[in-house]
């Protein structure tokens, strides 16, 4: 039902044609961005790591996924302030100019890795910010140029001071597990994650938060494209899921990948006032000795992963 939902909204023009101060984002499309390459242009963020070389957007400078997330045994951890400082200064960031993000647009999960970067860019300060909706493949569609030369970006001094109004951290999700705090648990992941069949290779046992939902992160996108739906549908899904209140809600994933669409789409997207992005998510919790649901017995878990589950 959703699924055909989001197909009776796809006519609806996607978001933000322009890139005036005024409406800037939260998505912008190749076009749109297209015309702004010039005079005081954004800063384009490319997050794809070796596909930068072998053609970006003109102007744009590298700023691999890598840069903004946590180690292998915990990736959606936070960076430390400092060091996320020192990365933001490195790539040219800025409290003034606007900044696009720019992914591969390969599928509704690769948009993830855009949405986290932009969540992360917004905590830290950013104020003027949007995502390429259909990222480089879109561009590509649409005939614009491309270039191979590489960017150096001019280093900044931005100040970094990290906002937690978007944030849940995992005292905070405890709280809600145990009942002394109220807000509503969105499990962004693939239902078979959700039910406990299959978990993430750094989680140290499956299953989800006690009391989530699961609301995928693939609702979100036009379907049968890489494109995530305009501001008019995302309200519209967020009201069939009953999400459009002012209680406030905690996205959460495996490694705050998933979830942070879930968080785009809710917040930036939808409007709705009290989203919160839980960047440890899954692997995090799972770290630790908390209550989990959907968690299966040692057989079942053993046949679970015999089955590719």
């Amino acid at each position: 039902m959703k699924t055909f939902l989001l197909s009776t909204l796809a006519a609806v023009s996607f978001a933000t044609a322009g890139l005036a101060a005024n409406d800037f984002g939260p998505l912008v499309t190749p076009s749109a961005l297209d015309t702004e390459l010039t005079g005081t242009a954004p800063l384009v963020l490319d997050i794809r790591g070796d596909a930068y070389d072998k053609g970006h957007i003109p102007g744009a400078v590298s700023a691999p996924y890598g840069l903004f997330r946590g180690p292998a045994s915990n990736p959606g951890q936070l960076l430390p302030e400092d060091q996320l400082e020192a990365v933001l200064q490195g790539l040219g960031v800025t409290r003034t100019q606007p900044v696009v993000v720019v992914h591969q647009g390969s599928d509704d999960s690769d948009f993830g890795a855009a949405a986290r970067v932009y969540w992360t860019l917004k905590s830290s300060g950013v104020s003027h910010l949007a995502i390429l909706n259909g990222g480089m493949n879109a561009w590509a569609a649409a005939g614009l140029a491309t270039s191979t030369e590489a960017v150096s970006p001019v280093k900044s001094d931005f100040d970094l001071t990290f906002s937690h109004q978007w944030l849940a951290d995992t005292d905070e999700i405890v709280a809600i597990v145990d009942g002394n705090s109220k807000a509503k648990l969105i499990d962004s992941r693939p239902p078979a994650f959700f039910e406990g069949k299959q978990s993430h290779a750094a989680a140290s046992r499956p299953g989800t938060l006690p009391g989530a939902e699961n609301i995928a992160h693939s609702e979100w996108f036009v379907p049968g494209t890489p494109s995530i739906a305009d501001s008019a549908s995302a309200a519209t899904l967020a009201e069939t899921f009953g999400l459009n209140t002012d209680e406030e809600v905690v996205a959460f994933c495996n490694t705050g990948h998933w979830a942070a669409t879930d968080w785009f789409a809710l917040s930036e997207l939808a409007g709705v006032p009290n989203v919160k992005l839980y960047p440890d998510s899954m692997v995090g919790y799972s770290q630790t000795d908390h209550e989990m649901a959907n968690t299966p017995g040692l057989l079942q878990n053993l046949m679970n992963q015999l089955k590719g589950d």
